[in-house]
């Protein structure tokens, strides 16, 4: 009877250790996961804080009587497309994540526009509010890209914990799936043609 119980206790043992492998597995990913959540809440503060100041940025360029009002309107509609976005930490797959940054990204671009339309108004640009509305705008694109490469670090983090072995073994079991990651915007590879005419 003795010689029976040891198959048994081996295969006990080893059934004990495959689940507390498991439990540690799904407590560490659980965390990562959590530092992505936790780095996605400062992204997308990052990103609302922007929407708002660039709401204020509007209603005093629109002040400017005769300002263009196409460029007022790119902002406009950017600002809007981009706060419609709205992702949790379960949606952060590489495709939302390319969709969100696009949107993002058309609202940066029609910021800049914005910024360098302004300079044609010489009034517009001496008051206080613009100056300082300009200085937090650089400011918040700073902080963007400081928000973003964090939540990069910390999505690396994590898909490299679900995609190496054996962790790939048990992350589909739990319903962990890889994270997107933010990319360059198109063209930033090329150094831009710069000249003093």
């Amino acid at each position: 009877m003795k010689r029976s119980l040891i198959p048994l206790l081996i295969i006990g043992g080893l059934v004990l250790l495959v689940f507390f492998w498991a439990v540690g597995f799904q407590r560490s990913v659980t965390g990562l996961n959590e530092g992505v959540a936790e780095q996605w809440a400062n992204v997308e503060n990052a990103y609302q804080l922007r929407a708002d100041k660039t709401k204020n940025l509007v209603e005093i360029v629109k002040g400017a009587a005769d300002f263009e009002k196409s460029t007022l309107t790119a902002v406009i509609e950017a600002r809007a497309k981009a706060t419609s976005i709205q992702l949790k930490v379960d949606d952060l797959t590489p495709e939302k994540i390319a969709q969100f940054q696009e949107a993002q990204d058309k609202l940066s671009g029609a910021l800049s526009r914005l910024l360098v339309a302004v300079e044609q108004y010489p009034n517009l640009k001496a008051t206080d509010a613009f100056r300082d509305l300009q200085a937090q705008y650089e400011g918040m694109e700073n902080r963007i890209g400081v928000e973003r490469r964090k939540f990069n670090e910390v999505a690396r983090t994590y898909n490299t914990r679900i995609k190496q072995i054996p962790g790939s073994l048990l992350a589909g079991f739990f319903g962990f799936t890889e994270k997107g990651y933010f990319k360059a915007q198109e063209g930033t590879e090329n150094a831009p043609d710069i000249s003093f005419k």
